[in-house]
């Protein structure tokens, strides 16, 4: 599956607000869906890409030799969820922002991983 297609099938789950494939070494999205005016994905990019930075570093300092798989930051009213990947050597994560409300988080990221296991590039 393509990029375009990734981000159509993360956008087709109940709730979905944004979705984007981000670069976390450049924090350059390679693609996104959705957000608007109460969701700009290119900040969200770029903040979520400290988020993931962070969290490798603290593990790192920790001596926690595992991968992450993914990042949950629960807000009153969304969710947003990260899903770290491996592409040939490039570091990427998949971002979902979801209404809380409307979404279901068990199948959000039952759905990104197997959007993970698809996707080429």
């Amino acid at each position: 599956m393509d990029i375009e297609t990734a981000l159509k099938e993360a956008m087709g789950l109940d709730g979905a607000l944004g979705a984007a494939l981000v670069d976390y070494e450049s924090g350059m999205m390679l693609g996104a869906a959705g957000g608007g005016r109460t969701l700009n994905l290119e900040i969200a990019a770029a903040g979520n890409t400290e988020v993931v930075r962070a969290k490798a570093r603290t593990l790192e300092a920790l001596g926690v030799r595992e991968g992450i798989e993914d990042i949950l930051i629960t807000l009153d009213r969304q969710y947003h969820l990260i899903r770290l990947l491996s592409r040939g050597g490039s570091q990427l994560f998949l971002y979902l922002a979801l209404d809380r409300s409307r979404a279901n988080l068990a199948l959000a990221r039952h759905r990104l991983r197997a959007i993970e296991r698809e996707l080429s590039m």
